[in-house]
């Protein structure tokens, strides 16, 4: 089962991204084929601004984040015994670079990891999480974070980031030409075409913020598979779960802008689960407790 739900949330996340480039590329099309009668163009034109804003997003540094979130750097086990030897004997057993360790002095119980790679990765813990929960809880949130390191899903969800701010540029791009550009009138456009271009370029930046949290949220639910195969121990990670999310205090460090890395949603806002980075906690903890 464990195994089974590990490969299937890859399968799905790959077949998400694939479907978000093919997006990308569509609305790259879409715009230069309004303006102009031509799709090819505007693929390209995609592509470079796609590929540019990953690239400039990917060089980002991970001390920005942590200085974002007010993290101090835990820089010997002496600092604290049991969250050293936990990451450490954790990245042994994912077979990566032991993380940077950073703790957040907020009483509200949380953690997230950053770094584009297993060798830049680090890990971050609120002291509330240090806590509020038993050492197997800990164990398996940073678990569930050195997993996310494992995975690259912070590369991935970067390379999101990028594509959903190549849609928007596209997206007022096209909106704009299509009032202040003379269209070519020896260029044929099929009406059929026309039409699915405009629908495209008008819906463009709600389908691909769409797109981008369901790939946050199947990242999610593949750290938890992952964290559950690291410990062994699935429940303690539903536990802390439950726990974390019983919490009605947000992270008051957190900003806006790192939300989407922590393990549950440090906001706590209580949006629509549509439009949210995280999964539904009631059905983490049921495919946990299913494992």
């Amino acid at each position: 089962m464990l195994y089974k739900q590990i490969e299937r949330n890859k399968r799905n996340t790959v077949f998400i991204v694939a479907g978000f480039i093919v997006f990308v590329l569509a609305i790259g099309a879409s715009f230069t084929y309004i303006t102009s009668g031509n799709y090819y163009s505007g693929m390209l034109l995609a592509t470079l601004i796609g590929g540019g804003y990953t690239i400039v997003m990917l060089v980002s540094s991970t001390n920005v984040v942590m200085r974002m979130n007010h993290a101090k750097q835990v820089t010997s086990k002496d600092d604290d015994p049991f969250l050293w030897h936990t990451v450490e004997n954790l990245a042994m057993a994912a077979r990566i670079p032991m993380p940077k360790i950073y703790i957040i002095q907020d009483q509200s119980p949380n953690a997230f990891a950053t770094g584009t790679s297993p060798k830049k990765g680090a890990v971050a813990v609120t002291t509330g999480l240090m806590n509020r929960l038993n050492r197997e809880e800990i164990e398996g949130v940073l678990a569930h974070e050195v997993a996310h390191i494992r995975n690259f899903d912070i590369r991935l969800a970067t390379i999101a980031v990028a594509l959903v701010s190549a849609v928007a540029i596209l997206s007022d791009l096209g909106s704009r030409m299509m009032f202040f550009s003379r269209r070519n009138r020896n260029q044929k456009q099929h009406p059929a075409i026309l039409i699915v271009a405009l629908l495209l370029l008008i819906l463009a930046p709600f389908i691909a913020t769409l797109i981008r949290l369901a790939i946050s949220r199947n990242r999610e639910y593949l750290a938890d598979a992952s964290a559950a195969e690291l410990t062994r121990n699935p429940y303690a990670l539903a536990s802390a779960l439950e726990k974390i999310t019983g919490v009605d205090t947000p992270v008051q460090e957190a900003s806006s802008t790192s939300a989407p890395l922590y393990f549950a949603d440090p906001l706590k806002k209580r949006a629509a689960q549509m439009f949210s980075t995280h999964p539904d906690p009631r059905e983490r903890i049921r495919r946990l407790s299913n494992m």
